[in-house]
């Protein structure tokens, strides 16, 4: 018989970061600092200024993936927080209609 096994939220955030830490560590994390640039806003900033952000936040279960990991700015990750891509997407597009007022 097979058991599935369930995880709480908190559980899968702690299991996450940990694998977040690692990656922090790789070859392939460095390279994305180098670059410089913020994913989010495209702004070109010092590595040390760039925070590792998960586009589906692991409060929405996502994960600590190469897919789903991505530099940022520190105000556009303070800015994104809990929401998804298509989330951010829309708040964006908000701004930009204010903007266009």
């Amino acid at each position: 018989m097979i058991r599935e096994k369930y995880i709480s939220l908190a559980e899968h955030i702690k299991r996450e970061k940990e694998k977040a830490r690692s990656l922090k560590k790789t070859r392939w994390w460095r390279r994305k600092l180098e670059k410089g640039m913020c994913y989010y806003c495209g702004k070109k900033v010092s590595p040390e200024e760039l925070t590792m952000d998960h586009k589906i936040p692991l409060s929405r279960w996502g994960l600590s993936t190469r897919e789903n990991i991505v530099p940022a700015c520190r105000e556009c990750n303070a800015k994104k927080k809990y929401l998804s891509p298509w989330e951010w997407e829309e708040y964006l597009e908000k701004l930009k209609r204010r903007e266009g007022e």
